[in-house]
């Protein structure tokens, strides 16, 4: 045989083996004398009698629509990378997604890394050691006036005197209470400070 068969052709210009048939009674087609379809030449005639308003035209390709926040995501990671950036809307390239893919892939790995490493930790943990180093922090700076208080007030009775050049005694209880008062308004406002663990 030494062109194609019926449904060799079909395949090849994408119709049905009735069509080509058909196509075969109206001698549209170049035949070989063995009967099999001369290809080149079967297109050529096919392309010159067949009204192009009547063609189908083949499908377009179906393609997935990507989400914004990939294209994002895609801009962010090539940004960091100093690398070029689409224009937005633009719509990305197909180097452009993968160089971006590569480079997140390196940057998962290299953290990875550095987790086996124990260079990382989980940010809960890290959260939850922040948090209890803050109260102990706090609780230590509450106990603070009452076991400083009885050494302030004796130290300052011994450096504070009177008009007249005698001492004064300062009270351990009332320099406790100031001490505090002045520890709680720090520590409150300490507390109106909330750091971006982002």
């Amino acid at each position: 045989m030494q062109g194609m068969s019926e449904r060799q052709y079909a395949a090849h210009v994408g119709l049905s083996r009735g069509a080509i048939q058909k196509a075969k009674t109206a001698e549209r087609l170049v035949l070989y004398p063995d009967g099999s379809i001369n290809a080149a030449a079967s297109d050529a005639r096919r392309a010159e009698t067949t009204d192009p308003s009547k063609t189908r035209k083949p499908p377009a390709p179906k393609l997935k629509p990507v989400s914004e926040a990939a294209v994002a995501a895609v801009g962010d990671t090539l940004r960091e990378q100093g690398l070029a950036v689409p224009a937005v809307g633009g719509g990305t390239t197909f180097l452009q997604a993968k160089t971006a893919n590569e480079v997140l892939k390196a940057q998962e790995r290299r953290i990875r890394l550095q987790k086996l490493k124990g260079e990382l930790i989980e940010r809960a943990r890290a959260l939850a050691l922040v948090f209890r180093l803050a109260r102990e922090e706090r609780d230590a700076w509450v106990t603070w006036p009452a076991r400083a208080a009885a050494l302030m007030a004796a130290e300052l009775s011994a450096s504070c005197s009177d008009a007249t050049g005698q001492q004064i005694a300062v009270e351990p209880a009332a320099m406790q209470k100031v001490l505090e008062k002045h520890v709680r308004a720090h520590l409150d406002e300490l507390a109106e400070v909330r750091p971006d663990f982002r």
